[in-house]
């Protein structure tokens, strides 16, 4: 099967998370990822968290799909010689070092543009370029509290929280892969390159836009009327915690169910929707609720919202979370169980539908991952196993002109 985005071509020099989830996705829907990593060593994350000796660690297994590995040392002379020769074929590079390493390496932007005026140059970073904290190191926790996600995060009388999801990294990966692509199609019509930057920072703010919007409605009315504190509690001058609270409108709230005592999970998502409001005091056994004035609209029932979610966890106590779900979805109430990862890991949908899917690794053996959270009509991505170290470099070198005595000679210099 055809890929849309084979023959082309990316250099993915970057490591841990931002940057191998950008260029995993690209590899997923065809692209040919070349990961360039310092011989004996590679990808940081080759070693962390490992739970088999001297295997790749599930952290790079799944951020490595579908890509391939060459080792090169880019420090000397023979190495950079190699790398000009994969920059000339390539149309995208892609890096997430630390500020002003490719400068320092000899690749910079201008040095880029000199050796491939069509190549597409893919930055992640902390912070933007004009930030004044550009210069700071940054990983995914970081970045959440820098682009005001942790403030957001959590309950009133507590501190802020990072999310377990991946708001800096992945997101951020994500959104710089948006950005390589628009570049391509850019090039198809310029014939020209360019450079697309990503900071983690504004990313994680993309996601946390709605927070900027109470921030501005706060400061015009002095009060969030869809927060728990609204109306019995106070507000300052900045956008609160507001635990698990809807946030759009639509009051919700993390409910107990059957076995809470136990599971640490067995709870649901539950939504009061003011357009469904009637069908779902029919289904928590309430109608009178519909008519009441007390109850009737969403403005009304914030005043008695905890006694109404107190009154839903009572209904569900003889309900498992599964139950529970099959029950409200008949009165077409917004709500899920809270999943734990490893009922997600063996969810039967989420295997059909290859969001989760099973691959061989040469020294692993068969682990599981994430598969492409975008399906299309037209195909459906295939994921294969991370690459061994450098297990691509004489595959490379010899696509280069090198030849077999050449190719030796790399390996005893240590330059591969």
């Amino acid at each position: 099967m055809s890929l849309p985005l084979e023959g082309i071509k990316i250099i993915d020099f970057t490591g841990v998370q931002a940057g191998p989830s950008c260029t995993q996705l690209l590899a997923w829907f065809g692209a040919d990822v070349l990961k360039v990593e310092r011989p004996g060593v590679g990808d940081v994350t080759r070693n962390q968290l490992r739970d088999i000796p001297d295997a790749d660690a599930l952290y790079f297994t799944m951020l490595n799909s579908n890509k391939k590995s060459l080792e090169l040392n880019t420090k000397t002379p023979e190495g950079k010689e190699i790398m000009e020769k994969l920059i000339r074929d390539a149309d995208v590079l892609v890096e997430n070092f630390a500020p002003g390493a490719m400068d320092r390496m000899g690749f910079g932007w201008e040095r880029l543009q000199e050796l491939n005026p069509r190549l597409i140059f893919g930055s992640v970073k902390g912070f933007g370029e004009n930030s004044r904290y550009s210069d700071l190191k940054v990983y995914e926790n970081v970045a959440q509290c820098a682009g005001g996600g942790a403030s957001t995060t959590g309950f009133w009388d507590g501190p802020p929280l990072v999310s377990g999801a991946a708001l800096g990294d992945s997101n951020s990966g994500m959104h710089l892969a948006i950005g390589i692509l628009t570049a391509i199609i850019d090039r198809e019509k310029t014939g020209r390159g360019q450079k697309v930057t990503v900071s983690m920072q504004d990313c994680v703010l993309n996601l946390t836009r709605v927070k900027l919007r109470d921030q501005q409605r706060l400061e015009r009315v002095g009060y969030l009327e869809e927060y728990p504190q609204y109306p019995h509690g106070t507000f300052t001058d900045v956008v609160p915690r507001g635990g698990n609270a809807g946030g759009g409108g639509q009051p919700g709230w993390v409910l107990k169910c059957k076995g809470w005592e136990s599971d640490p999970n067995a709870y649901i998502y539950f939504t009061l929707q003011e357009q469904n409001w009637a069908r779902t005091c029919e289904a928590i056994g309430k109608p009178q609720w519909a008519d009441d004035p007390e109850y009737a609209t969403t403005k009304a029932r914030q005043s008695h919202i905890f006694e109404i979610f107190g009154y839903i966890e009572e209904w569900l106590s003889d309900k498992t979370k599964y139950e529970a779900v099959d029950i409200l979805r008949k009165y077409d109430i917004p709500c899920a169980p809270v999943m734990n990862m490893k009922e997600i890991a063996n969810d039967p949908d989420l295997r059909e539908s290859g969001t989760i899917v099973e691959v061989p690794h040469k020294k692993r053996g068969s682990y599981l991952t994430v598969g492409s959270p975008i399906k299309f009509s037209g195909f459906k991505p295939e994921i294969v196993g991370s690459p061994l170290l450098g297990e691509h470099t004489d595959g490379v070198l010899r696509s280069l002109g090198y030849t077999e005595e050449q190719i030796a000679q790399l390996h005893e210099h240590k330059v591969v």
